[in-house]
């Protein structure tokens, strides 16, 4: 299953204006159309959509992604993009029994625990200040590195998986692996 959000242009009305909302834009200008988001749940392999939400433009992307775990059920697959990565959806997710593999922002810094044969490591996400404040704790994760090249530009991609589910996860072909945690 995967999870993604984008942004669609609707109909020009007073209606959709006041539900859905424009889009910022230059002082003194106006978005020619109301912008709704939606969010999918996508079975990956068929891209079947499996659930969905269509909310305002200003609702972002990872409050409504998580009201979509509603449909994800134990033992399954769960992969998102960078821009859905948070504390909330880790645990989130991990608390429907789901597998969790998901792209992580390069502004966000690991600690490495202990470095894997295959050159991924162990570490850990901390909750967010909301979550601290209700009580929540540190999840490990497994953090896999792999390098793709660009243009003749190596770009470094990170993904997190949980920590008991990474023997099925590190098994597979991420491009080049890095051999050694970024900042080691």
């Amino acid at each position: 299953m995967s999870l993604d959000g984008s942004l669609i242009d609707v109909p020009d009305t007073v209606n959709n204006a006041r539900g859905f909302g424009y889009p910022g834009s230059r002082p003194g200008t106006r978005a020619a159309f109301p912008k709704a988001r939606l969010v999918l749940l996508i079975e990956s392999g068929t891209h079947l959509i499996i659930d969905a939400l269509i909310s305002p433009y200003k609702i972002g992307e990872r409050v409504r992604a998580r009201k979509l775990l509603r449909s994800v059920g134990r033992g399954m697959l769960l992969m998102w993009d960078r821009g859905l990565h948070s504390y909330r959806m880790v645990d989130s997710a991990l608390k429907q029994k789901a597998h969790i593999l998901g792209r992580v922002p390069a502004n966000v810094k690991f600690e490495v625990l202990q470095v894997f044969d295959d050159g991924s490591y162990l570490s850990w996400i901390a909750p967010d200040r909301k979550s601290k404040k209700k009580g929540a704790t540190r999840i490990k994760v497994r953090v896999i590195e792999y390098v793709i090249e660009v243009d003749g530009e190596e770009i470094t991609y990170r993904l997190i998986t949980e920590r008991d589910g990474h023997q099925q996860v590190s098994r597979l072909s991420f491009g080049t692996r890095v051999s050694q945690p970024m900042g080691s």
